[in-house]
């Protein structure tokens, strides 16, 4: 009988074990594979939180082979350096990764799990909330036997909302989840009372034009030891974040961040 494999995309929260959920929990133990992202050096703390996470639940897992959980290491493809700004571009690009991906994914479950078996990948957040696993599974299904499932996570909007005890939409008012590139590229739509600001390699909150308008709610790390958050009227809070945005990537050699632009009201900025 030919392998067969089942593969679960566990949201796995910001990086703390609290931010599991129990059928995060349950998922993880059902593994006899769990696929690990391979970023390089600069990006090893990236793995190393998935790592303990994945020890609170499952302390039996081996790196290297032999009993319980194993843990595949696989190499991330370099991504096409188009301009974002050429959306045609950038997004062929993006494609042509997720290809890759696929194909280490693969690669991994023949190598790891050749006899077939119930594989993993730790998504960081939410799959389902700007995030590519699942058009990945999709790929691999095409070119392996495959069944897949998605199990639901605390995504960084939740995060940043709950560590900062802020809601993210105003009363009756709609919250609009985009890109840093998107609202570098575009602004933001005049009806639209509350951004939220995902996948930012930059501070593009610097593009908008009045920023005597907006409030931010930004944070870093959000549930990991170094943890930084900051808010306040964008005209202040916005310079102080740039810096503390610049030494933090320094002193870590990474970043993932997040922020909540709301408009200003009478009394509030």
């Amino acid at each position: 009988m030919s392998a067969r494999w089942h593969l679960s995309l566990i949201g796995m929260g910001i990086g703390s074990p609290a931010h599991l959920t129990r059928q995060g929990e349950q998922a993880l133990r059902r593994l006899d594979l769990l696929l690990l992202p391979d970023k390089g050096e600069d990006k090893a703390e990236l793995a190393a939180a998935r790592l303990r996470l994945l020890q609170v639940v499952r302390p039996d897992f081996d790196t290297e082979a032999g009993g319980g959980l194993r843990v595949a290491r696989y190499a991330v493809p370099p991504r096409d350096g188009a301009d974002a700004a050429d959306t045609p571009r950038y997004l062929d690009g993006v494609r042509r990764w997720h290809d890759a991906l696929a194909r280490a994914w693969a690669q991994a479950l023949r190598d790891h799990l050749p006899q077939g078996g119930q594989a993993g990948v730790l998504i960081w957040g939410d799959p389902a909330l700007f995030d590519s696993s699942m058009r990945i599974a999709q790929r691999l299904a095409r070119e392996l036997p495959l069944q897949w499932e998605v199990v639901p996570g605390i995504s960084a909007l939740q995060a940043l909302a709950a560590a900062h005890a802020v809601p993210l939409n105003e009363l009756a008012s709609p919250v609009l989840i985009t890109t840093g590139r998107r609202l570098r590229q575009g602004g933001c739509p005049p009806d639209v009372p509350a951004l939220a600001v995902m996948l930012d390699g930059g501070t593009a909150f610097e593009a908008l034009p009045d920023p005597h308008a907006w409030h931010i709610w930004w944070g870093a790390y959000l549930g990991l030891p170094q943890q930084t958050l900051d808010s306040g009227p964008l005209a202040q809070a916005g310079p102080r974040i740039a810096r503390a945005r610049a030494a933090l990537r320094q002193a870590h050699g990474w970043i993932l961040d997040i922020y909540l632009l709301k408009r200003c009201g009478v009394d509030d900025c």
